[in-house]
């Protein structure tokens, strides 16, 4: 098998496409939750301890100059990007504590007894006809 052929076989098996697609939808989400911690999370945090942004918190250890832009440690961004990491964290805990709530819910419904073969129907039949017959 070559080389060419065998990457085909790889690249469309139904859980590559599935991770893919998991891949796109899980981009798109950490976009939301990253607008959301910022644009809607992070405020009301900073109003709580006196108006600060924490995307602008940082420590300046080397000013700017004429030749060198500032180097500085942006702590701020560092606890945003903690806030999105939580926030997801979580989502993901609700997301699968509903799954599995609802797995423990089908496990716990009785199934419906399995329909009697063939054979049972005539050994059925049989025993039903025996029943009616007079006996000596």
């Amino acid at each position: 098998m070559s080389l060419l052929s065998e990457f085909k076989t790889f690249a469309v098996r139904g859980n590559v496409i599935d991770m893919a697609v998991g891949i796109i939808i899980g981009a798109a989400f950490g976009k939301i939750v990253s607008s959301f911690v910022g644009d809607v999370v992070t405020p009301p945090l900073g109003l709580l301890i006196g108006g600060v942004d924490f995307s602008d918190l940082a420590v300046v250890l080397r000013a700017a100059t004429a030749d060198s832009p500032a180097v500085t440690l942006s702590y701020g961004r560092f606890i945003q990007t903690v806030i999105d990491f939580t926030i997801v964290a979580f989502a993901i805990f609700l997301g699968v504590r509903a799954i599995n709530h609802l797995k423990r819910k089908e496990a716990e419904e009785p199934s419906a007894p399995p329909a009697p073969t063939r054979e049972e129907e005539l050994l059925t039949e049989i025993r039903d006809l025996l029943k009616g017959q007079d006996r000596p």
